[in-house]
């Protein structure tokens, strides 16, 4: 990434919109500052309160669609409820969820989790920390107002149209450039098997997406399938485990590396066909479970932008990644537009600290990008390495160490206005070993509020490796 941006040329970027108040807009937003170049950041929140995925929001009878299998709809319509002052959208956020990353890796590099939170901290503990994170930007950020298109201008501009869902009102602001970090919770996935659209039509409440989960009290002694080995879905399957009818079903391709509460639970094969008459499904091995009352699906979202419908070329394609980008960052056809927080199976505030870092160098012209040629075989290289779909943001350990160093020791060369998180061996150490901390974790009550507590010491002679 030091080559110089010859055909190019440097950026002229003064204004700068950010799509999203969560952890991601809220850390680029302040490493932009720090830089203390850019004359005008602008953020768009379409909730009410910073925290993104973290501000918890209740269900009110929300659906979503079975299957569902594009990223392409229209931008989410907010509901008003009762004696709120402002309208709410949809969060993929459960009443009793605890991190599965401990606090000291979770923290940004500049607020610390305070010390009576759990080491694994409560959703409720998150959201305020992130609150306190945002104290000194809100006077940045739009709240209650939706983005609903962002369209390329001659001269490397955007207009930018966006329309508070308190009052209606349409506003358009120009920017020389935009910053993406609206998350990837809001379009779930469920895939079209053979059969799920007649099941759903003959019983509409049974399958559901845990973007929609809450509570497992609507589980009670009912049948339930939970398909999906991710962190939600092992989870998910724990929390309704121990209410429905024994054992839950678990349809899943892999087996989880982290296993909890699996007396209550059963391993079967994903989902071949759904049955109309039987109110059931056939797996993949052949067996037929009858008599079904809920399958929640935990089995991820989609990268969606409605706002950039009109971009070409576009960014999307099925939604899976999102394409034409160099680092998980910087848009290769679109040099004044940007990504935050893309990459899954990381730590993603400390993800976000360091390619803000490196986003904030680039825009202020203290850092050249590769020429456009090199930045494209970055890309076709990632594609070959990690997939050309859902692998290519997914990094998990060490490769998301290695970014996050690798993005770290980029930036340092042109000096550190704010210095992002830089992963030492300790942290190294932490990182490597936090799913036999959580698991420890877990079997021991989920009370401790350090490692030590659980066991675990850092010895220098440790192996990082």
């Amino acid at each position: 990434m030091g080559s110089v941006l010859r055909a190019a040329g440097p950026f002229n970027v003064k204004k700068i919109a950010i799509i999203g108040a969560g952890p991601a807009g809220m850390a680029v937003a302040k490493f932009l500052i720090a830089e203390e170049y850019f004359e005008k950041i602008d953020i768009y929140e379409q909730q009410s309160e910073v925290g993104g995925v973290w501000n918890y929001t209740p269900k009110e009878g929300e659906k979503v669609p079975v299957p569902s299998t594009s990223p392409n709809v229209p931008p989410e319509k907010p509901f008003w409820p009762d004696g709120a002052k402002a309208p709410i959208f949809p969060n993929p956020m459960y009443e009793h969820l605890n991190t599965n990353i401990p606090k000291r890796l979770m923290a940004y590099s500049d607020l610390e989790f305070l010390p009576e939170s759990l080491l694994f901290p409560t959703r409720q503990d998150v959201q305020d920390y992130l609150i306190r994170y945002s104290q000194d930007i809100r006077s940045l950020i739009s709240f209650t107002t939706q983005v609903e298109d962002i369209r390329s201008l001659e001269g490397s501009r955007w207009e930018l149209t966006a329309r508070s869902t308190v009052t209606g009102k349409s506003t358009k602001a120009l920017y020389d450039a935009v910053i993406v970090s609206n998350g990837h919770y809001s379009v779930p996935f469920i895939p079209s098997v053979a059969g799920i659209e007649a099941f759903n039509t003959a019983y509409p409440n049974i399958i559901t997406h845990s973007k929609i989960y809450r509570s497992p009290e609507v589980f009670v002694n009912k049948k339930v399938i939970v398909v999906g080995s991710g962190a939600s879905g092992l989870d998910i399957s724990t929390q309704i485990s121990l209410v429905c009818q024994k054992p839950l079903l678990n349809s899943v391709r892999t087996t989880s590396l982290l296993q909890f509460g699996q007396e209550n639970k059963k391993e079967v094969p994903p989902i071949d066909e759904y049955l109309v008459e039987e109110r059931g499904v056939r797996f993949e091995d052949g067996r037929i479970e009858k008599d079904i009352d809920a399958i929640v699906y935990a089995t991820g979202y989609f990268y969606s932008y409605p706002f950039l419908k009109s971009l070409d070329p576009r960014v999307l394609k099925n939604g899976r990644r999102v394409m034409g980008l160099y680092q998980h960052i910087f848009s290769i056809d679109h040099r004044t537009l940007a990504f935050m927080a893309l990459p899954q199976k990381v730590n993603p505030f400390p993800i976000s600290e360091v390619q803000a870092a490196a986003l904030s160098k680039v825009w202020s012209n203290r850092l050249d990008l590769p020429t456009k040629e090199e930045m494209i075989t970055w890309e076709k290289k990632r594609a070959v390495e990690a997939g050309d779909g859902t692998g290519f943001h997914k990094m998990g350990f060490p490769a998301d160490a290695e970014y996050l160093n690798y993005l770290h020791d980029l930036v340092k060369p042109c000096g550190f206005k704010k210095e992002p998180t830089y992963w030492d061996a300790e942290l190294l150490w932490f990182r490597k070993i936090y799913v036999d901390i959580r698991k420890k974790f877990i079997e021991e009550g989920g009370v401790a509020k350090t490692v030590e507590e659980l066991g675990f010491r850092y010895d220098e002679r440790d192996d990082v490796e």
